[in-house]
């Protein structure tokens, strides 16, 4: 009989050493599922252009950050798609744009010279602005992001197959709005019905001269819904400062003034000339970076900027520097290369 409980005891023990060899493995492999995403870095990025700007604004930021090593390109829209959006709307129009360039890039594997042309017309864009939900004037009945009624943006954003998707993660860069809109991408909640997960696919954020603050009206409300949660990758919040908010014009003065959380007049503030610095550095869980002298767009390279800014179109024409300018450009790109 000890000769009979000893080889029951050496079976129950090799059965529990199997058993836990087997678990351990499973484990080990969830976990390496887990973190295969962030194990393959793709070095390549998209950038996301701010409010009312496209990709034709940023290609030659694009072509600085490729030449630096970092294939990089601009979300292939026209800034006329911004149109849907204006009036503080629902942004799932862009975040379609977003998830459709994301995905394409790193189902290339970082080739930025595939990405695929997408399907949208002017028929779409007139649906889109009829039917795009919130803002002023609250269509779909709210401004609450979480009440907006489901409403698919037009146009056709074919995806790839995701079978043929490699466990990869690209970075993501956001100018201005462009910035906030990317951390909707990122989130794992429904934002107007939809949640796109884009932290599946992006290891770093970089936001440039976004407001992150709390503020009042509908234009905030895609801001106060991102800022129910904290960075949900690694982040840096870039602004800039020198530009004070009653020294640079209508438009500098009235931006900062819309940033106010408090309703001030936005005076005593400074910033990049759009966005005050406090409400650029405000992406709650970021590393912050603060660069002086910079503006906030490349203003005399645009058509109309003499119109909307004319003192800071004048002063980037005399050569102020913005965040896309050599010699800025590498204090926060290299940040995404570490």
């Amino acid at each position: 009989q000890p000769s009979n409980m000893r080889l029951l005891e050496v079976f129950i023990i090799t059965c529990f050493a199997l058993a836990s060899t087997t678990a351990l493995q499973q484990l080990g492999g969830a976990a390496s599922l887990f973190n295969s995403k962030d194990d393959v870095k793709i070095q390549a990025a998209v950038l996301v252009p701010g409010f009312l700007t496209g990709a034709d604004e940023f290609q030659s930021l694009c072509d600085a950050l490729t030449e630096r090593g970092l294939p990089t390109v601009a979300v292939p829209m026209p800034n006329w798609h911004w149109l849907p959006c204006l009036g503080g709307r629902s942004a799932r129009p862009v975040l379609e744009r977003i998830d459709f360039t994301v995905q394409h890039l790193i189902a290339n594997g970082g080739d930025i010279t595939k990405i695929p042309k997408f399907d949208y017309n002017l028929m779409d864009a007139y649906a889109d602005c009829r039917d795009n939900p919130g803002g002023v004037m609250k269509v779909g009945g709210s401004e609450n992001i979480d009440d907006y009624p489901v409403v698919e943006p037009r146009g056709n954003f074919l995806l790839p197959n995701q079978d043929d998707m490699p466990n990869a993660k690209i970075a993501l860069i956001g100018h201005s709005a462009g910035g906030w809109i990317s951390r909707a991408y990122l989130s794992n909640r429904s934002y107007g019905g939809k949640a796109y997960q884009g932290q599946r696919y992006v290891h770093s954020l970089v936001t440039l001269g976004t407001p992150h603050g709390n503020a009042p009206g509908p234009a905030f409300e895609g801001i106060q819904w991102c800022n129910q949660e904290p960075a949900s990758v690694r982040s840096l919040a870039v602004g800039g400062t020198g530009f004070k908010g009653g020294e640079w014009g209508a438009l500098t003065k009235g931006a900062y003034s819309f940033c106010c959380p408090d309703g001030t007049d936005g005076t005593t503030y400074t910033g990049d000339g759009v966005t005050p610095i406090q409400s650029a550095l405000a992406l709650p869980g970021a590393e912050q970076m603060s660069i002086d002298g910079i503006t906030h767009f490349c203003w005399s390279e645009v058509f109309g900027g003499g119109l909307v800014a004319p003192e800071l179109t004048k002063d980037h024409k005399d050569g102020r520097p913005w965040y896309g300018c050599e010699g800025v450009v590498e204090k926060w790109a290299d940040w995404i290369v570490q």
